[in-house]
């Protein structure tokens, strides 16, 4: 038997906000819903495993039912009873057999059990989905957690990177430190060890300023993985939008503090925090998926539905269904997510999943759609990061280059560029051109800059560094799908054997090739992103689809051998660099015109004979070895800065072989320094070697090097006839 009404303690409440909010006198609740004709409020014992009584909200304003109860606390348990038409072929879904949670929940308790009791249709009927279960679902359910979002934050302060001086490292907040031995056991895959010193330091020496984490939203585990013993790792199959997931706390019900605290230490230490975010879609999966919260609270407005067939949904995710953002109180929730997360747990920026679907209206993708513009004109969200990943499935899904001013990109032009050059495939010089200057085919309009393109070699989904030179191949068994999952052209090569080797040969070209890699990556312009453990050689075994695998196939080893430490070393030293050089990560789009003060190219393209690249060269398709030259005079503002003028050659050499290459002549320089060659490491080489202008270089085969020009001391005649630098508009008073 249900539990007893009672609706003498509730009294009409407030329609907002939406959620269960502490007022300090008590909580008042608000759920939207369009089509419910009666919500009721389930309060339950602090185990969520005893129903104590159902209360009906009391009022309906504005399509919200909301109710306020003076009783309830900062821990109170409940989640919602939805009422109204059980119509699936007009899109709607309401059983109030089906426990369901509020969409707004900052907390949780417990965990999904799955059953066939979740489904609002009898599973095995002749029927299917537009048949009507009657099993209470609340004994399978998590329930919702009312919280006093109160916390310390001292003198937290976000460290607001510069975008031009941002480097994304994306990582998983278990996967980085499950492992670590020097971190306790306790605190190994949580949000307390991710903001461990030994995790920072790392981190910081890479020249890391923002820390993105794979999905921390509350998310399930999908039914048929955990049949076949696994698991959802990367978190993208999301339920609550404001809750922190508690599998990464010590103690999961107080999740929300903890994720704090981690915020908090990580600000400390002058990193961001950029969170991962699944807007597109949610876990209760397609028509015969389970009712969980948002289908049985409003089907048709949560969700797009095929507007001639309402019982199915637009599936633009591969998911099974897709979250209608041209809704306003969805655009609303989304929205208010995005803030409670900046204002209340002091994010820095997001990562947009699938970004192109929360830009799709009914007519199309759309730069001018109601998320874009809600979220250009929120004095909130306009002053962090917002990051799209610019595709998905759907009709024209395809839009890298294509957001709104503001907005950042993963660059996939980039990372599929990079990977074909340095593999050796004919006809990428041109396009590799465009990529290490900043995409500005793709990016340069409406005022946009070169961090727009989030330049990466690899993410979490596909190969690791280490594996793209090591497995021509993916080698997914180990996800049970007969390795049919995952992408099967990944640019990849295992130069001989396919996977681990002890041949010398084999491991110095592969290691030299992620060095290659690792060197294009940090001295690109654009924003570089590097994922977690390509540093050091990690290795997922050739799976490049490791979505599944929450065990050491996706953890990071730290015992990284000779091998690791010397890529460690090398990274750290292009961090170095990119630091050292500012023309690297320049905030405007590189000019191959004469600048109007100083008279020199700020950006020119040498063939290995020392002579500026022509049209024929770019066109070559045998083209794959080429030299990039930034000239530091040419500055952007037209004024000369110190720190600034300096001129670095870039030199990369994707053909097998040595190529004999002539050092470009300059009329003020004495001599090119050496600063990197993928060729030397670093214990074997002098400290930045010079070699003199004109001479030829022996460039090996698969390599990259780096030079700065020593320029010729000027005599103070020379420096007094210089030209003079960009004068301002107006002398100041005196």
């Amino acid at each position: 038997m249900p539990p007893a009404i009672n609706v003498s303690r509730i009294s009409e409440g407030r329609p907002n906000p939406l959620g269960a909010t502490w007022t300090g006198l008590g909580v008042n609740f608000a759920l939207f819903s369009a089509a419910a004709t009666k919500v009721e409020l389930c309060l339950f014992d602090a185990s969520g495993e005893t129903e104590l009584e159902r209360i009906e909200l009391p009022e309906y304003t504005n399509e919200v039912f909301h109710g306020f109860l003076p009783d309830a606390r900062p821990g109170t348990v409940y989640a919602y009873r939805v009422h109204g038409p059980y119509a699936p072929e007009e899109g709607h879904r309401f059983n109030p057999n089906k426990l369901l949670l509020d969409p707004y929940a900052l907390s949780h308790v417990g965990d999904l059990k799955w059953d066939h009791a979740l489904f609002g249709y009898t599973i095995g009927h002749e029927d299917e989905d537009l048949s009507f279960d009657e099993r209470d679902s609340a004994r399978f359910m998590p329930k919702c957690r009312v919280v006093d979002p109160a916390f310390t934050w001292g003198n937290d302060r976000r460290p607001r990177i510069p975008w031009e001086r941002t480097l994304v490292y994306e990582t998983h907040v278990k996967g980085i430190t499950k492992r670590h031995p020097l971190i306790p056991a306790e605190m190994q895959g949580t949000y307390a060890g991710l903001a461990t010193r030994e995790v920072i330091r790392h981190i910081k020496s890479l020249g890391v300023t923002a820390v993105e984490m794979l999905p921390i939203h509350f998310f399930l585990n999908d039914d048929y993985l955990l049949n076949k013993g696994l698991t959802n790792y990367w978190g993208y199959n999301t339920l609550g939008f404001f809750a922190p997931a508690r599998r990464y706390a010590r103690t999961p019900d107080f999740a929300f503090a903890e994720f704090k605290e981690m915020v908090a230490r990580l600000h400390d230490a002058g990193l961001e925090v950029i969170m991962d975010v699944v807007y597109n879609h949610t876990a209760e999966g397609n028509e015969k998926g389970p009712t969980l919260s948002f289908k049985g609270i409003d089907n048709a407005s949560y969700y797009r539905l095929l507007p001639d067939q309402k019982r199915y949904y637009i599936n633009d995710t591969g998911t099974g269904n897709t979250v209608n953002l041209s809704h306003p109180r969805v655009l609303q929730m989304v929205n208010d997510s995005l803030r409670y997360w900046v204002n209340e747990m002091h994010v820095d920026g997001f990562r947009f999943d699938l970004g192109t679907i929360l830009a799709r209206e009914p007519h199309g993708f759309d730069d001018q759609s109601a998320f874009l513009k809600a979220c250009m004109q929120d004095p909130v969200l306009a002053d962090v990061k917002l990051i799209a990943e610019p595709w998905d499935i759907g009709p024209g899904g395809y839009q890298v280059g294509n957001f709104a001013p503001g907005w950042a990109e993963w660059n996939d032009k980039y990372r599929d560029t990079v990977r074909a050059f340095w593999v050796g495939e004919e006809g990428k010089a041109a396009d590799l051109g465009s990529r290490l200057s900043g995409s500005a085919d793709l990016f340069d309009h409406n005022g946009r800059r070169p961090w727009a393109s989030v330049n990466f070699l690899a993410a979490h989904d596909g190969f690791t560094l280490n594996d793209l030179v090591s497995y021509n191949d993916k080698h997914n068994e180990a996800n049970g799908e007969e390795n049919r999952d995952g992408h099967s052209h990944n640019y990849s090569y295992n130069y001989g054997v396919e996977g681990p080797t002890d041949d010398p040969e084999i491991n110095a070209v592969r290691e030299r090739q992620i060095k290659n890699m690792l060197a294009t990556l940090y001295l690109s312009q654009g924003t570089p992103m590097l994922l977690a453990g390509d540093e050091f050689g990690r290795t997922q075994q050739g799976n490049n689809n490791a979505y599944c695998q929450d065990n050491e196939i996706s953890w990071l080893d730290w015992e990284w051998g000779e091998k690791g430490e010397r890529l460690v070393a090398f990274t750290q030293r292009l961090a170095e660099l990119r630091n050292r050089f500012p023309i690297l990560r320049r905030s405007r789009f590189l000019s191959g015109a004469s600048h109007e003060v100083s008279g020199v190219k700020g950006l020119s393209w040498y063939k290995p004979s020392g002579e500026e690249m022509e049209s024929a060269d770019w066109d070559d398709p045998n083209t794959r070895c080429f030299a990039r030259m930034l000239d530091g005079r040419a500055q952007e503002s037209g004024i000369r800065v110190a720190a600034h003028d300096v001129t670095l050659l870039l030199i990369l050499n994707a053909y097998h072989d040595a190529v004999e290459f002539t050092l470009p002549e300059s009329s003020d320089g004495v001599a090119w320094v050496r600063l990197l060659d993928t060729n030397v490491n670093g214990e074997d080489e002098e400290e930045e070697p010079e070699f003199p202008i004109g001479e030829t270089y022996t460039v090996t085969g698969r390599s990259l090097l780096l030079f700065s020009l020593k320029r010729r001391r000027r005599s103070r005649r020379e420096q007094d006839a210089a030209p003079p630098a960009s004068l301002p508009a107006m002398q100041p008073r005196r």
